[in-house]
Order: C-alpha cells, then structure tokens, then sequence
C-alpha cells in the first residue's frame, strides 16, 4: 500500500515537473530506445505490407520473404545457419522452451544452474525441479561474482544423470561475463545439454555460433535498440526438440502463431546495425563506465562496486552500491523525481520492491543500497555529471 502511495505521488509530481526537466535514461539493461532507421526499416511492414506471410498470394508471400531475408541477415552476423534461427517473442520465451527442451525432449534428468540467473531461468528450473520432472544444482559463486568452474565440473561429473547447465553469458544486473566457449568445453566433456541466455550480448558483442560450444542462446530486440516482443532462440542443428507452441505449421512447425513480422524486420536491422558498429560503439559506451566509476569513487566516500567491473564485465552495465542513510534509502524514488532513470536490479521485477537476488547472493550487505546503471551510445559524460551531482545531494 505505501509502495503504491508512493508511486501516486511520483506520478504526480511528474505532472509538473517533467515538461522542464530533460530525462536522463541510464537503464539500458531494461530496454534500449528504438532507433529510427530501424523503425524506417519496420515501417512497410506496419503499414502497406501487411500480408498474412502463411498466405499464397502476391502480398503473403512478400511478408514471408521480409522474415526469411530477416533470418538470413541474423544467421550471417551470428556466423549461424538460417535454419538454426527461431523467431520467438523474446528472451524469457526463448529461454523457457530450450530449458524444458533439454528436460522433455534430450533426456537431461539433471539441471545445472546458478542463483543469479534472470528469473526467466531460475523460474523456469525451478519449475521444473518441484514437479518432480529434474534434479537441480545451483554451482557456487565467487566472491568476485564469477562463475566457479571447478564446481561446476565437480558437479558433472559427479551426476548419474544427463545434464542441462543453463548459465548466462552475462548477468544483467552486475554485468559479470561467462566464459563461453570454457563452459562449453565442458559441456562436451560430460555430454551435457548446454544454454546460455544471452540477452545481454546478442547485438553487443560479435558471435561466432559454428565455433562455440553451446545448443541454445537466446536474443531480444529491445536490448540494442530494436523494438519490443520479437526475440530469437538459436537451435543447435545437431539438436531436435518437440515444439513448444501448437496450433500452426509456423518456424519449420516449431512455433504456432502468426509471425509478428514488423518486429522480425526490425530485429533484424537492429542486429545488423549493432554489429557494423560494434567497435565504435563499445569503446565510446565503456568509456562512460569507466568514467562514472571514477567520478563516483572520487565524489561518493563509501561507494562499492558489485562484481567484476574492471574485470570480465559488459561494458554497458556497473552495480554500485551506497552507504546505507535515510536519505539513501528512497535512493531510486529520489532518482525518479529528479528524472533519473536507473534501477535496484532486474526490470523485470519492477513494481515489486523485493530487493535483488543477485545482489543477495554475492553482496548480502544490509549497510548498503544498490543501483544499477546502464549505458548506450546516446548517453554522454555530461549525463553522467548531473547524476553524480545528483547523487551527492542524496546521500
């Protein structure tokens, strides 16, 4: 009741304030803005091409050649083959259906995961461990936030059963990057189903999936400024699941629906783009990281970084975390009024003011609250002032 009472009077002093105050966005974990030349490439699709692509004639099957040249373009940056590219409506669906794949249709009685996976996975896992349908591990974590792969190969090969090991290539709320290809070797080593949720990467980083190890990785649009409910599940070709929506011979019979081709296109652009400017792009955004790392440490006496962000980190996402007062307490509501845009953790909790999980599990400091700030290339240094500022004045 308060948490909503305090939302009411949020909303309300954005009533007068927001029309002079510039909003300064620093969640870019949660969702990227649009960009135009991707929504001018989405626009036909939206208006004048709206043929239903399961349709014989002239305007269904221009549609159904917008999706496949859109899989296409996405098997040619991810280094992958068309037919290994699904379609889904983004990152929680893709991770869903490869994980209880992997347990319904691969045979893996065995789960392998860790407690700061987003919730698409741990729920998920979790699901399936308390219907009776798989055993679950969760591998240990380092103090730095790390996977520890000494466990996670003490646990593969101590299991009787197959396994699943479903690890995230890069956390989305500390930034923490997983050694892929490390992983997967492993995977191989014990004949093990592996899925990595890359939501985080897929469009920030290049992919090379004909030479890494894994069987499912996951992509959503919204993550490198593309639009909303359109992401990909990548299928390994050597691997054959069941599908996990029916009612319709759409995605090669794996997933029933009508395609939401304008967001397919755009994804595609998206990725696209994202890759042509990777170089340029991740240098200028990890810049800004760096910068606020160091504006912080010299302006915020107590500040504390979560994971490894110096280190084998995404270059977008730092978790700091404050002393705790009473000021810093309402920290992200003080934000907010100020028209900073920036978050505890996960987006996808958002509305539900329990804390992270993640920061739980490697940083259980009840002295200290923590935000997560997260970049894209339409940020800039000066931002970055007025939040530090900002943030002195708040703590």
């Amino acid at each position: 009741m308060a948490f909503a009472l305090i939302r009411i009077a949020i909303d309300k002093l954005y009533a007068i304030f927001a029309p002079i105050m510039e909003r300064i966005y620093f969640d870019n974990a949660a969702t990227t803005a649009l960009d135009p030349q991707v929504l001018e490439a989405m626009m036909p699709y939206l208006t004048t091409h709206f043929g239903n692509p399961s349709s014989i004639y002239s305007y269904g099957r221009e549609c159904r050649m917008a999706i496949e040249n859109a899989r296409k373009s996405v098997a040619k940056t991810l280094n992958a083959h068309p037919a290994e590219i699904f379609f889904t409506s983004g990152g929680t669906e893709s991770s869903n259906t490869a994980i209880t794949a992997a347990v319904r249709d691969l045979g893996c009685k065995h789960i392998i995961s860790s407690a700061i996976e987003h919730h698409a996975t741990t729920h998920t896992v979790e699901h399936l461990y308390h219907s009776g349908e798989a055993a679950l591990s969760f591998v240990k974590i380092l103090p730095n936030g790390h996977i520890d792969l000494d466990d996670l190969e003490k646990l593969l090969a101590e299991s009787e059963e197959k396994c699943l090991v479903t690890l995230m290539h890069a956390n989305n709320e500390i930034g923490n990057m997983l050694d892929i290809h490390e992983v997967g070797e492993l995977c191989k080593l014990y004949n093990a189903i592996f899925h990595s949720d890359t939501v985080q990467t897929v469009g920030h980083f290049p992919f090379d999936l004909r030479n890494t190890p894994v069987h499912f990785v996951t992509g959503a649009g919204h993550k490198f400024h593309g639009p909303k409910g359109v992401g990909i599940l990548y299928i390994n070709e050597n691997v054959k699941i069941k599908p996990f929506v029916y009612g319709g011979s759409q995605e090669r019979n794996m997933r029933a629906g009508t395609e939401n081709l304008y967001g397919i296109v755009g994804f595609a652009k998206a990725l696209q783009m994202a890759t042509e400017n990777y170089e340029k792009d991740s240098a200028y955004i990890k810049g800004l990281k760096l910068y606020m790392i160091e504006q912080l440490t010299k302006n915020i006496k107590g500040v504390a970084f979560n994971g490894d962000p110096l280190g084998r980190s995404l270059y977008a996402v730092l978790s700091a975390s404050f002393p705790k007062t009473e000021k810093s307490e309402m920290i992200l509501f003080n934000l907010d009024i100020n028209n900073i845009c920036a978050s505890g953790g996960s987006a996808c909790t958002s509305g539900a003011d329990q804390g992270s999980h993640v920061i739980r599990t490697i940083n259980n400091n009840p002295n200290q609250v923590t935000v997560r700030f997260s970049f894209s290339k339409h940020n800039t240094k000066e931002e970055i002032d007025v939040v530090v500022g900002k943030l002195k004045e708040l703590i």
